[in-house]
């Protein structure tokens, strides 16, 4: 299979906005599935799509790169359609002992999201 690529255009509240480029070299694993609780990336137990957090410089821009081999861009479970959500707060990672710590990260209200 070739390359593969996706855009996410994100937006929301109090002027975020952003775009993120997916970049698919050829079919990668499935998406979440055994239905493991919330984690950081670098841990075995956490969601396929639990890419850890972001953070802006003072300009209030944020320039990422991340490597992943858990979010597909082809094949059943491809992340294709899904969404791509900024939160207010920062994750716990699944590590807070909040009650949301295990399902969100505790990272509050959904403040931006774009559609690959």
């Amino acid at each position: 299979m070739g390359t593969v690529k996706a855009v996410a255009l994100v937006s929301g509240v109090d002027n975020i906005k952003g775009f993120i480029h997916f970049i698919q070299d050829a079919a990668g694993p499935h998406f979440n599935p055994l239905k493991k609780d919330h984690g950081s990336p670098l841990d075995d137990e956490r969601h396929a799509g639990d890419l850890g957090n972001i953070v802006a410089g003072t300009d209030g821009v944020a320039e990422i790169s991340i490597t992943d081999e858990q979010i597909p861009l082809s094949g059943p479970y491809s992340i294709l359609g899904r969404a791509v959500v900024v939160h207010a707060d920062p994750d716990d990672l699944g590590k807070g002992g909040h009650e949301l710590s295990k399902t969100t990260g505790n990272a509050g209200a959904r403040v931006g999201c774009g559609n690959i």
